[in-house]
């Protein structure tokens, strides 16, 4: 049966993620929390894994509840912010790690996803382990932490989230939240690089995009998708739905 494995946010772009047990809908159609911050430099450019590999010396964690933000650096003791009153204290801090002026912005009824005008990004779980399988280096949890989804559905086949995009794609539906599917993920640098250490894999897009073609499977639309470094969903929630609750082991539903 197809249910919500894993609900992952990412409360600071470009930094690390946390695993909710349950998650609202935003007012912009995104989930709560995920990068409701992001730091911006003195152009007004944000910082993130695409710009530097810098961000993979960093571990974070981050407390919904109080909206702690613990950064363990490489060579010094662990940090902790009140991101609810300390953004100019954290800013200050990451931008001397990053060696750049910088500024901590929120946003809480969107968050700084890239596509602002979309929603979720979604993957199965089926999906993760087959991509792991192309890569005698790479883990489950590994290629979880490179793609950098936000949903993972379990108990459905592989790539099962590229069905949802194209001319006559249905949608589907996770406790009355309709996810319409909007665009395939073209995948950037970011999955090319150990999470831990910032060092990219040898050959990875290359093998990738070759693997991906060779399972690309018959019942999707080839014409929703531009090339084969692709994968993950991004999904949209209709208006209506928005301000609704997903929690993990609500059943999936798909529409016909």
């Amino acid at each position: 049966m197809a249910q919500l494995e894993r609900l992952r946010v990412y409360p600071v772009k470009g930094l690390d993620g946390i695993d909710l047990e349950a998650a609202t809908v935003l007012e912009g159609g995104t989930l709560e929390f995920d990068r409701e911050f992001a730091l911006f430099d003195s152009d007004g450019e944000v910082l993130n894994g695409k710009r530097t590999d810098g961000v993979h010396d960093l571990r974070t964690d981050f407390d919904p509840a109080s909206y702690e933000l613990a950064i363990d650096p490489p060579t010094s003791r662990r940090r902790r912010f009140d991101l609810a009153d300390e953004r100019e204290a954290c800013a200050r801090w990451l931008g001397e790690f990053f060696d750049e002026d910088l500024e901590l912005r929120r946003d809480r009824s969107t968050g700084y996803v890239d596509r602002r005008e979309m929603g979720p990004s979604v993957v199965s779980t089926a999906t993760l382990e087959t991509v792991a399988s192309w890569f005698n280096e790479l883990t489950v949890d590994g290629v979880r932490r490179r793609l950098r989804a936000n949903v993972e559905v379990s108990g459905v086949p592989p790539f099962w989230e590229d069905r949802f995009v194209g001319e006559h794609a249905p949608t589907f539906e996770i406790s009355g939240v309709t996810f319409e599917g909007v665009t395939p993920c073209g995948r950037c640098v970011v999955p090319q690089r150990d999470p831990d250490t910032g060092e990219p894999l040898p050959d990875f897009r290359r093998r990738f995009v070759r693997k991906r073609e060779e399972t690309f499977p018959e019942w999707a639309d080839r014409s929703a998708f531009d090339h084969f470094y692709t994968v993950m969903l991004i999904a949209q929630v209709p208006d209506a739905d928005r301000g609704r609750r997903l929690r993990i082991g609500d059943a999936i539903s798909t529409s016909t």
